[in-house]
């Protein structure tokens, strides 16, 4: 039997309707919730996923204007025509993508998305503050699981170079999406914790083709929001937790100082995962800046 989503009630009271908009070249799938006429926020989704990540943050702001796309190769988003899926072009996608359905609105971004947005803000996407979700805020491959993180380097460089069959089998087999979602999951509730990893199985291996994963892949482990951080000029919001094995929290402390302008909230007893195990302190943290 489907676990159910502890957030299933919330969420069903938002309204939502999904979109495409045209975005280099390509057709871009989004999905808008809540009031057309609340505060806007467009949001980012981390590696791997899709829209639906977000989702249980989304429940917690009933009063806002959530924007969520899939991000190219991933969700129902096709992968960018002719373009490698490098920084350059995620970043210029979410400018465009943003240019095009809510220019000026709020930016936020989670994770493999974190990467994203700071870059994209960086080089000169319009908003009037950015905010940033377990960002990646140092090198992935020195982070607590470092180990790890080179191990997934060469499953994914596996998965690349294998014969095609065989190689997208081994990108899409549950059992090392279960093994990740075990990793990154902190919380002692078993039944929150079966439903992350039911997510994790439904939406964990929904990537176009393995070279779009691989492409995705050494783009967000070879890059981290410090790069963009002291170009952004703007208000920022960092969501960390003091368990996350990919950034520590005390990268998190020196990421905010590297910032002009930065707040960090800091999520007790939560790793990785916020926007399953603690989505209502995160969205409490949004609607404070927000002032919604």
């Amino acid at each position: 039997m489907p676990v159910p989503s502890p957030y299933a009630d919330k969420l069903a009271r938002i309204p939502v309707r999904r979109r495409e908009a045209p975005v280099l070249g390509g057709v871009t799938a989004y999905w808008e919730y809540g009031p057309a006429d609340g505060p806007t926020i467009i949001a980012y989704h981390g590696f791997r996923g899709d829209h639906h990540g977000l989702e249980p943050v989304v429940a917690h702001l009933p009063q806002v204007r959530v924007i969520m796309p899939d991000l190219p190769g991933f969700g129902e988003t096709p992968p960018l025509p002719g373009r490698r899926h490098d920084l350059d072009a995620y970043a210029e996608w979410a400018t465009r993508f943003a240019e095009a359905v809510a220019p000026g609105a709020v930016v936020l971004g989670h994770s493999f998305g974190s990467i994203v947005a700071s870059a994209a803000v960086a080089r000169g996407l319009d908003t009037p503050r950015l905010i940033l979700v377990n960002p990646i805020g140092a090198p992935a491959l020195e982070g607590p699981r470092g180990f790890f993180t080179r191990l997934a380097v060469f499953y994914y460089a596996a998965g690349a170079k294998l014969p095609a069959r065989i190689g997208t089998w081994l990108l899409r087999t549950r059992i090392i999406v279960r093994i990740m979602s075990m990793t990154m999951a902190k919380t002692r509730d078993r039944a929150l914790r079966r439903w992350i990893h039911e997510e994790h199985d439904r939406y964990f291996s929904g990537f176009a083709d393995r070279d779009v994963l691989s492409e995705a892949f050494v783009t967000s482990v070879s890059h981290d929001v410090r790069e963009s951080a002291g170009r952004i000029a703007q208000p920022t919001l960092l969501i960390a937790a003091d368990r996350d094995d990919i950034t520590p929290i005390e990268a998190e402390r020196v990421l905010r100082d590297m910032f002009p302008d930065a707040r960090l909230v800091e999520l007790e007893g939560v790793g990785h995962l916020i926007h399953y195990e603690k989505p209502a302190e995160a969205a409490e943290a949004i609607r404070d800046v927000l002032g919604a």
